[in-house]
């Protein structure tokens, strides 16, 4: 089911530049973090006191068909907005290039969070030393396709 409401922009000028280009072109453009190589998809997700749609960039970390969100928030203090909607309200819409579909949305603990994790730091390494630098658990939310 396709998630309604009013989507407001991020306040981040590389986020909703980088959200803009991966819907108009499919992911062709916006698909990778700026600057870099690694790939990202857009999930959007229901603000947790808003209720306003919100479309945010995270790094592409699949396996068999479910996706990872990593509420990295770059090693700060505090975990992104994001986390706290996701938290809030677990069906997402995810878009992996032109694929676009609903996911619920649970986050991980013990040792399926492990495993993931592992794949996360595979995937972009710089996970590993935002967890060397922020003294908070990282949150990683698992997207299951719903």
């Amino acid at each position: 089911m396709a998630l309604t409401g009013t989507y407001v922009p991020s306040a981040s000028e590389w986020v909703r530049k980088n959200v803009e280009e991966y819907e108009a072109s499919d992911g062709r453009e916006g698909g990778t973090l700026p600057g870099t190589d690694y790939p990202v998809v857009v999930v959007t997700s229901v603000g947790a006191r808003s209720g306003h749609l919100r479309k945010n960039p995270v790094m592409r970390v699949e396996h068999d068909g479910a996706y990872l969100a990593v509420a990295s928030n770059g090693a700060a203090a505090e975990d992104p907005a994001w986390a706290d909607n996701v938290r809030h309200h677990p069906e997402v819409e995810l878009q992996d290039g032109a694929e676009k579909h609903t996911y619920l949305a649970r986050e991980l603990s013990g040792p399926e969070r492990e495993e993931w994790w592992e794949r996360a730091v595979a995937t972009w390494p710089t996970y590993a030393s935002y967890a060397e630098r922020t003294e908070r658990l990282i949150p990683l939310f698992l997207l299951e396709r719903a």
